[in-house]
């Protein structure tokens, strides 16, 4: 595969990706260059941060605002959980009413007895996944 890369501030910023097939590779520039060009600002205290969407875990609703889970930091956003929704990459997925993961910062899932699962995150946060989102969080992830 071959790699031309053009310096021109005349131009808008765009990435053309020419492949014979979707491939691993090519989804993991994809996916790269998806969670580059989305940016997001999330607050601590007074302070406003720009947050990477490689580095949040998750995005969950507590007290009816939004909050991102970055490393240990937990920043709130000013959106609602759906706008958050249709905007964010496929590397995220809504598993309950409440919670959008980031499927890199999934560690494993545990099931019960009774079918359900339980998605546990490499920061040790723990959350389910609703029946209304099995299907989709099981396509997501190729299970």
């Amino acid at each position: 595969m071959k790699c031309r890369i053009f310096i021109d501030r005349e131009h808008d910023e765009e990435t053309l990706i020419y492949a014979h097939e979707r491939t691993k590779l090519v989804e993991s520039i994809r996916e790269l260059i998806e969670e580059n060009a989305f940016e997001l600002v999330g607050y601590m205290d007074r302070e406003a941060v720009r947050l990477s969407l490689g580095d949040i875990h998750y995005f969950a609703v507590e007290d009816n605002r939004i909050y991102a889970q970055q490393g240990s930091k937990k920043l709130q956003l000013r959106c609602r959980l759906y706008q958050l929704e249709e905007m964010l990459p496929e590397s995220f997925v809504k598993i309950n009413q409440s919670c959008i993961a980031n499927i890199k910062s999934i560690e494993r899932f545990d099931v019960s007895v009774s079918g359900s699962l339980l998605v546990r995150f490499k920061n040790g946060y723990t959350d389910c996944v609703s029946r209304r989102n099995m299907k989709n969080v099981k396509e997501r992830l190729g299970l």
